[in-house]
């Protein structure tokens, strides 16, 4: 069986879930505490301490640059998804480096400024010193009073996706592809904290959304 570690609200773990719960593979997930990284160290035999990390067997899968999707293509390989063909390989690079980086840039900013309702409150200060170290003191309080402002820079950068959407049901064609699963994730992160939807200017998207979140690989033939 697959083991999916993680955090939940973690945009890349939810990437990975979503390509899980679509492939209806048999999978468990287990939490890590966020000031607890040891099993995540010991797995990748102090090689990693990030999630999401897969353990399928002996085989212990982590990533090894910022974009480098090892877990994703793991799976495309492994449940026969279809994901990564060949004909889009430089397009969806291209794609999903503008995803984890301006989408995933302003999503987690708007859901870590409600941390205190979906991080346990042993971990908070934990979670707030994380943040800071990486992004200066004050910066959660800083996004917080920069909200409308990260709206509108959230709902610009989606405007890509939006058009893309405009004569066929996933971005890339008939049936979902990597870079499905991977806005979902950001999307599912922006949305976890329940204080947010999708822009209302972006149509396409808020019904591509629902879509993506409960389709599965049975609604789609090998060759397609």
């Amino acid at each position: 069986m697959i083991e999916l570690i993680q955090f939940p609200w973690s945009p890349f773990c939810l990437v990975q879930r979503r390509i899980l719960e679509y492939a209806r593979a048999r999978f468990k997930i287990r939490n890590i505490p966020l000031n607890d990284r040891s099993l995540v160290w010991r797995l990748t035999r102090e090689r990693y301490y990030q999630v999401p990390i897969l353990k399928h067997g002996r085989n212990i899968l982590f990533e090894t640059d910022e974009y480098s999707q090892v877990l994703a293509k793991y799976l495309d390989d492994t449940l026969n998804l279809g994901l990564f063909p060949t004909l889009l390989e430089g397009e969806q690079h291209i794609i999903w480096r503008h995803i984890e980086s301006e989408v995933e840039g302003f999503a987690f900013r708007l859901n870590d400024v409600y941390y205190r309702e979906f991080v346990r409150r042993q971990d908070q200060v934990g979670f707030l010193r994380h943040k800071e170290r990486r992004f200066g003191r004050g910066c959660l309080d800083q996004w917080r009073r920069q909200q409308t402002e990260l709206i509108e820079g959230l709902t610009k950068c989606l405007l890509p996706f939006e058009e893309m959407l405009g004569h066929r049901p996933y971005l890339l064609g008939e049936r979902p592809r990597f870079v499905d699963f991977d806005l979902y994730g950001m999307l599912a992160n922006f949305l976890y904290s329940g204080h947010y939807e999708l822009p209302a200017s972006h149509a396409r998207l808020r019904e591509w959304f629902p879509r993506i979140s409960r389709g599965t690989l049975r609604e789609f033939t090998p060759e397609s």
